[in-house]
């Protein structure tokens, strides 16, 4: 992690345009060059943000996406700002749009077996995505789908078994928007692609049921 001083901070983020911010101040910026500078502050004084803090896990987990062949941002630096007690990733953002931005029926209807694949290969290579949603997944100029917003992603080595899939399917579908955008069909074209690449033995009618079921806290 790179020590950034304050004087750096504000020469980097010249002339940036802030994305999202709440009311502890700015979280994303969009810099000058079209780079991403990603900010996290540590909640608690005693946390495990303070021995791994959620920057360096961005980086990781796109250094892990990388590996197993996910397209996601491309890391430029890690940075401390000490002086204003942030952390901060810098990265190429992933081109294309959110799937989430995509309001046009047909395409959404050419899209839903390609996502359904594209969690199917996330779950065999032991991604585990917990704030996976239309929102944090791209299609890319090249037709590629990828993700976004990294920082709450844990990988293992093997695939991911059944108890884990199903959470993810219910994360996936809390939100409204992501409800419609999949379940159109009533889910048979994204979970039948699902099941047909994802090598696990689940009956179609029964994996909707269960993933569309609210998760438990």
């Amino acid at each position: 992690m790179t020590p950034l001083s304050h004087e750096q901070f504000l020469l980097l983020r010249n002339k940036a345009e802030v994305l999202e911010a709440d009311y502890h101040g700015e979280k994303v910026l969009r810099l000058a060059d079209g780079n991403m500078l990603k900010l996290f502050r540590r909640k608690r004084l005693l946390s495990s943000a303070a021995l791994y803090p959620y920057a360096q896990r961005f980086a990781n987990n796109a250094d892990t996406l990388e590996r197993r062949g996910i397209p996601c941002p491309r890391i430029l630096n890690v940075f401390r700002i000490a002086q204003i007690q942030r952390d901060a990733v810098h990265y190429a953002p992933l081109p294309g749009i959110t799937l989430r931005q995509i309001d046009d029926e047909p395409t959404r209807s050419r899209l839903r077996p390609r996502l359904g694949e594209f969690i199917a290969q996330l779950h065999a290579k032991g991604v585990l995505f917990r704030s996976l949603h239309l929102g944090n997944i791209v299609l890319t100029p090249e037709g590629q789908l990828g993700l976004i917003d990294i920082a709450d992603l844990r990988a293992q080595r093997s695939a991911l078994g059944k108890f884990k899939r199903m959470r993810n399917f219910q994360h996936i579908l809390r939100d409204p928007r992501d409800q419609e955008w999949l379940l159109a069909d009533k889910g048979q074209a994204f979970f039948d692609s699902y099941l047909q690449h994802a090598q696990v033995d689940w009956k179609l009618d029964d994996l909707i049921r269960q993933a569309t079921k609210e998760p438990t806290q």
